[in-house]
């Protein structure tokens, strides 16, 4: 069973793309967190906005959207 559900996952996004695109992208930056946590450096990347105890970045980044923690908009 896949956690959070696709349907709680489209509630917040328009579409199963830009869920992809969204949580991809936040993964990347949750990666990069913690990568310069490592090294003592902090940069523009926010740390996770959920609690959770799962270590996979992709996860926790569609955690944060099921969740309502990330909004995103299209390019005009």
């Amino acid at each position: 069973m896949i956690k959070p559900r696709l349907d709680t996952l489209l509630e917040q996004v328009d579409s199963h793309y830009a869920c992809v695109l969204v949580a991809a992208k936040r993964a990347r930056q949750i990666n990069s967190y913690y990568h310069n946590l490592g090294e003592g450096t902090f940069d523009e990347y926010p740390p996770p906005m959920v609690e959770t105890g799962s270590k996979n970045y992709l996860k926790i980044a569609l955690d944060e959207v099921a969740d309502g923690k990330i909004k995103y908009r299209y390019r005009d």
